[in-house]
């Protein structure tokens, strides 16, 4: 594990292979761990990075005066690819769709190219029952907590208020364990969570700022899972309409978090994209 600081604080990270750079993200009650079953069947020729982002699976506290709210997270992503001097990124969005604003604060320079599983994308922050649930949690006294360890009990956790509706298949309990440690043992971690999942969503403004996307000038892949019930089916469809050089793929039989449902399925569309032959002029 590696760890590089940016303004709001440390941001540990994985880093595997050399190349092009192909930065995957996660999302909330989550770590680089999501991407352990899809990253060993992607292609080799690729420098693949897992930030861990501070959404409540990270273990090192940010800053105390950091800015986790929604926007000081999309500026986090731009300074960890600035602190790590990456150019020429894929940027992997899945289940946490801040990333997408980078356009839209513009600072996506050093992007040039996207993959967006299904993710939170136009209105839709926080996204259905669960996003509603764990914005709740953080309005009641000891809710993280308490979200954190329903997580733990298996039957719970298959509920549509937890991951019932993110994942079609059992997540093992040691993965859930690993991912809801630290907001359970380090008071740090609970703020840092607790300050991102009170942001308070303007709805007009997250359109804007996800249609600044037809802006965005790489080549991008849509890859929506339509059977899920979080991430509606119809955005992932707009998404790859909004994007000028975007192409739509399904993955089938898989909820938000594909990637753990068909992790060859996810490999190999991912795989086909990052070694595509671009088009000529671009």
């Amino acid at each position: 594990m590696q760890q590089v600081h940016v303004p709001a604080g440390p941001i540990e990270y994985t880093d595997d292979g050399e190349g092009p750079p192909v930065v995957l993200l996660h999302g909330l009650f989550m770590d680089e761990t999501l991407w352990d079953t899809t990253l060993p069947l992607l292609p080799d020729g690729f420098r693949y990075i897992r930030p861990i982002l501070p959404l409540g699976g990270h273990r090192v506290p940010m800053n105390p005066d950091a800015d986790l709210a929604l926007p000081g997270m999309v500026d986090l992503v731009a300074d960890f690819l600035d602190a790590l001097d990456l150019h020429d990124v894929t940027l992997v969005h899945a289940d946490w769709g801040g990333g997408l604003f980078l356009t839209a604060i513009g600072r996506d320079d050093r992007v040039s190219a996207m993959v967006v599983l299904p993710c939170e994308a136009f209105e839709n922050f926080p996204p259905g029952l669960p996003g509603r649930m764990a914005t709740l949690a953080t309005k009641l006294p000891g809710g993280i907590t308490l979200a954190a360890r329903q997580l733990r009990i298996g039957w719970l956790r298959r509920t549509p208020l937890l991951f019932g509706w993110m994942v079609r298949r059992p997540i093992p309990d040691d993965v859930v364990q690993r991912w809801t440690d630290p907001s359970l043992t380090n008071p740090g971690v609970r703020r840092d969570l607790e300050k991102y999942a009170a942001t308070r969503h303007d709805h007009a403004a997250l359109i804007r700022d996800t249609e600044a996307l037809a802006g965005f000038r790489g080549d991008a892949l849509v890859l929506w899972s339509p059977e899920n019930r979080v991430m509606p089916p119809e955005h992932g469809r707009r998404l790859a309409e909004l994007i000028p050089n975007a192409r739509y793929a399904e993955v089938h039989d898989a909820y938000v978090l594909s990637m753990l449902d068909q992790p060859a399925e996810v490999a190999r569309e991912i795989g086909a994209f990052l070694t595509r032959v671009p088009a000529a002029g671009r």
